[in-house]
C-alpha cells in the first residue's frame, strides 16, 4: 500500500517537473535564447526546486533515454572521410588535453592557497569534462570534502552549458550565416514516415551498445555506445534515418530537467565561498578554452565555433547539442571531447591516486 501511494507521489512530482521544464523550454524559444529546450528546462527546474514547498522528480532513465538518442545522432554524422580528418588531428586532440590538464593542475593549486581548500578537493572539483568519474574518485579518496567536488563540477557545467551557446551567437564568431542554415534544417525537418523501418534496428543497437558499455564501466556508456553502434552500422552501409527536430527537442528537455535538479547549493557549508570559486574556476577554464580554440583554427581548417565547441570544458552530450543547433562540425566536436573524456576516465584516476600517495608520504616523512 505505502509503495503504491509512494509511486501516486512520485508521478506527480514528475508531471510537475515536465509542466515546469516545457514552460521554460516554451518560454526561451519565444524570446529566442540560444538552444531553448536544454537552457529552459534547465534553468526553469533548477529555480523551482529551490522552493520548500514544491517537489520535483526527475528519474535518471528520463537522462539515459536523451543519452542514448543523442548518441544516436551523433554516430550519424560520422563517414569514413571523418576518421581519416581525425587521424590527422591525433596530434592536436593529444597536445590539447594535455594543455587543459596542465592548466587545471595550476588552477587548483591557486585555488588551493587563496582561497584556502585542500588541494585535492580543488583538484577533483576543477578537472573538466569527466563529472561521473571526479565524483566517484571524490568518494574513493580520504580527506575529499566530497559535496564542495560535486557542487564544484557541476555548477561549472551549468555555466558552461550557459555560457557557450551566448557566446556562439554574440558578435565574435559573426553567426549570422550559420543560423540561417540552422532555420533551414529545422524548416525541413525530416518526416516521421521516413524512420520506419531502419529505426528499429538502430533502436535496438543503440540500446544494446548502451547497457553492454554500462556493464563494461565505459565512460558516458549510453551516450558513446549508441554513437559506436550507429558508426558500425554507417559504415557497413546500412544507414540511420535523420531523427524529425521535435524529438530531438524532446531529448534537450530530457537532459535540462536532470542537470537542473543536480545542484544543491543549500549542502554547502561556505556557500559565498564556493559559488565564488565555482564561477571563477568557470571563468577562467572557459577564457583559456577560447584561447586554446583560436590557436586550433590557425592549425586546422576548422570554424571558431567547431574549435571552441571541440575543446570547451563541458559534457560531451551538451556540446553535441549546441553543435546540432548551430550546424557545426559535430564529427570534430564529438572526437576532441571523447578523446579527453577517454584520457580523463583511464589516465587521470591513477595519476591522482599515484600523486595524492606522493604528498602523503611526504607529510609523514616531514
Amino acid at each position: 500500500m505505502h509503495s503504491t501511494h509512494q509511486n501516486k507521489f512520485e508521478w506527480k512530482q514528475l508531471l510537475l517537473t515536465l509542466v515546469i521544464a516545457i514552460i521554460g523550454g516554451l518560454l526561451f524559444k519565444v524570446i529566442h535564447l540560444p538552444i531553448p529546450w536544454l537552457l529552459g528546462p534547465m534553468f526553469f527546474v533548477l529555480i523551482f526546486s529551490k522552493f520548500k514547498k514544491i517537489k520535483l522528480f526527475w528519474p535518471s532513465k528520463i537522462r539515459d533515454t536523451a543519452m542514448i538518442i543523442i548518441g544516436y545522432t551523433i554516430g550519424l554524422s560520422f563517414t569514413s572521410a571523418t576518421l581519416i580528418q581525425i587521424g590527422e588531428q591525433l596530434p592536436s586532440m593529444i597536445l590539447m588535453t594535455l594543455l587543459l590538464l596542465l592548466f587545471t593542475l595550476a588552477i587548483s593549486i591557486f585555488i588551493s592557497k587563496v582561497f584556502d581548500i585542500p588541494f585535492p578537493t580543488a583538484l577533483l572539483g576543477s578537472i573538466p569534462g569527466g563529472l561521473s568519474q571526479m565524483i566517484t574518485l571524490a568518494e574513493e579518496i580520504k580527506d575529499v570534502d566530497f559535496t564542495i567536488v560535486t557542487f564544484l563540477q557541476i555548477s561549472r557545467l551549468m555555466m558552461i552549458i550557459f555560457v557557450v551557446p551566448i557566446l556562439i551567437f554574440s558578435p565574435i564568431f559573426d553567426f549570422q550565416r550559420s543560423t540561417a542554415i540552422s532555420d533551414s534544417i529545422h524548416n525541413i525537418s525530416p518526416s516521421w514516415v521516413g524512420l520506419f523501418p531502419n529505426i528499429f534496428v538502430f533502436a535496438v543497437v543503440c540500446t544494446l551498445f548502451g547497457v553492454l558499455g554500462k556493464k563494461i564501466n565505459f565512460p558516458t556508456a549510453l551516450l558513446l555506445g549508441p554513437m559506436f553502434g550507429t558508426i558500425i552500422l554507417n559504415l557497413s552501409g546500412f544507414h540511420g534515418p535523420a531523427l524529425p527536430s521535435v524529438l530531438l527537442d524532446c531529448s534537450q528537455l530530457m537532459m535540462g530537467s536532470y542537470i537542473g535538479l543536480l545542484l544543491k547549493p543549500e549542502n554547502l557549508k561556505n556557500k559565498i565561498k564556493i559559488i565564488l570559486i565555482a564561477i571563477l574556476s568557470g571563468v577562467i577554464l572557459l577564457t583559456f578554452s577560447f584561447g586554446t580554440s583560436l590557436f586550433l583554427t590557425h592549425i586546422h581548417s576548422i570554424s571558431k565555433i567547431t574549435a571552441l565547441l571541440s575543446l570547451a570544458p563541458g559534457g560531451m552530450d551538451q556540446m553535441a547539442i549546441i553543435a546540432k543547433e548551430v550546424n557545426a562540425d559535430i564529427s570534430v566536436i564529438m572526437c576532441y571531447q571523447l578523446f579527453r573524456t577517454l584520457f580523463i576516465f583511464i589516465a587521470v584516476p591513477y595519476l591522482i591516486r599515484f600523486f595524492f600517495k606522493r604528498i602523503k608520504l611526504k607529510a609523514e616523512h616531514s
